[in-house]
């Protein structure tokens, strides 16, 4: 009884951070479009629980061949709607799945509450993308990318990685989810970033990146906190059960990456930029945590304190870098998931360390003494995420861009999305003007 609770508040946490999201992507953009993401927050859960129970839980948990998982690219059995709960006895107790489900069958924590929690994950690899195309994409097309996200895109590297499938065969290892989320949600928020283009007014006659201040930071910081937060469910809730040693331990090495991140994402913009820019700031502490999560429960909480700090750089660094490169990401979605995503993949095979390790697969990583064949396993899976998830969402939009429309006007655009999308203000009656000088 109490694994399943812990599963389930862990869940509810994680749940949580849609909140979260909310506040840091709708601060950190301009309140002309405050409703329009606010709203697309909303419902991309909303979207992404149906679709997942429709089909998705089912193509990333489901056996590839009757009675077991193994190995493969995809799942089969038990493929829609959970019909491959048990029927016999309640659903929601006990262990009996029918043997469709053998990959996630190996604690005794009821299907539901697992389903749950796994739900709870694919909504925010769906999320992620919203910050990244926020301000100019249609609000339909959003809702059509994010169902395919949570039913082709997110299951089919999940049932590679969690699944059973091939890159689980090989030893990939990814606890909580630094590729499978957040990588994920980063190649498909790159992809909408890239067919969309910048924003109006983001780059100058020559080319030069300008800065478009978001309207609301202290929403942002409430929206970190609540991040910062929830990932104490996401990282321990991820042992799909109680066991106090390691939890603690995941707890700290997934609070010490953030803490150190933040400091170092902070000393970076303050060098760069001249001044502790907060945004940065913010985004240094979702970069400690999103580097951390593939591998808090196999490095010590040095190595978490040395992957954090590297994170913190990293993100900064990335968000001058894609501004540069005419990539128009608002909120910095690429460069806290994708980027540190992949970085956070990669540690685990330069930190992996014993006795961390002990009764896993993984092996020791390069710095730890153990060589490169953890570490190769794991660029294998990134390389292989970034294969499939990307070319597919840019496939995804173009489709959706030729069929519906990917774009709002120009009109509407500089109008801002809550009033052409929405028909309605986050803040009427308030006058928005600048400082006098």
């Amino acid at each position: 009884m109490l694994d399943t609770l812990w599963v389930l508040i862990a869940g509810f946490m994680v749940f949580f951070m849609n909140l979260g999201f909310g506040c840091v992507e709708s601060g950190m953009c301009r309140s002309k479009n405050c409703v329009n993401i606010l709203s697309k927050n909303f419902i991309v859960f909303a979207v992404s629980a149906l679709a997942f129970w429709m089909v998705g839980w089912g193509l990333m948990f489901g056996n590839d061949s009757e009675g077991k998982s193994d190995g493969g690219y995809f799942g089969k059995a038990g493929l829609w709607f959970l019909s491959g709960a048990a029927t016999d006895n309640s659903p929601a107790t006990g262990n009996d799945y029918k043997g469709d489900y053998a990959a996630i069958s190996g604690s005794g924590v009821p299907l539901y509450a697992k389903f749950f929690f796994q739900l709870v994950f694919a909504g925010t690899a769906a999320t992620i993308v919203s910050g990244a195309v926020a301000e100019r994409i249609k609000y339909h097309s959003f809702i059509f990318f994010s169902f395919l996200m949570a039913t082709v895109i997110y299951p089919v590297v999940g049932h590679w990685i969690w699944g059973g499938g091939w890159l689980a065969a090989k030893g990939f290892a990814d606890f909580a989810g630094s590729t499978q989320v957040h990588s994920v949600g980063g190649w498909a928020a790159l992809a909408g970033a890239l067919i969309l283009g910048p924003r109006i007014g983001k780059y100058s006659p020559e080319g030069k990146p300008l800065a478009i201040p978001g309207h609301s930071m202290p929403l942002a910081t409430i929206g970190c906190f609540i991040l910062w937060f929830g990932w104490f469910g996401f990282n321990p809730g991820s042992f799909m059960g109680v066991v106090p040693a390691p939890m603690a331990h995941v707890a700290l090495t997934t609070n010490t990456a953030a803490a150190i991140a933040t400091l170092t994402a902070t000393a970076t913009a303050w060098t760069l930029l001249g001044k502790p820019d907060l945004g940065m700031t913010l985004n240094g502490s979702l970069a400690g945590l999103v580097a951390i999560t593939a591998g808090c429960p196999f490095v010590s909480v040095w190595s978490s304190a040395i992957i954090g700090a590297i994170a913190g750089v990293i993100v900064v660094v990335s968000v001058l870098a894609f501004d540069r490169i005419g990539v128009d990401d608002p909120v910095g979605a690429t460069s806290v998931h994708l980027t540190n995503g992949v970085f956070g993949t990669l540690c685990i095979g330069l930190f992996a360390e014993k006795p961390y390790i002990d009764g896993s697969t993984v092996k020791e990583g390069l710095f730890m003494g153990g060589g490169t064949e953890q570490l190769v396993i794991q660029a294998t899976g990134v390389v292989a995420a970034a294969a499939y998830v990307l070319p597919l969402s840019l496939v995804s939009f173009l489709i959706l861009k030729a069929i519906f429309g990917l774009r709002v006007s120009r009109e509407e655009e500089i109008e801002g999305l809550d009033i052409g999308e929405h028909g309605n203000e986050a803040y009427p009656g308030f006058v928005m003007q600048a400082p006098s000088h």
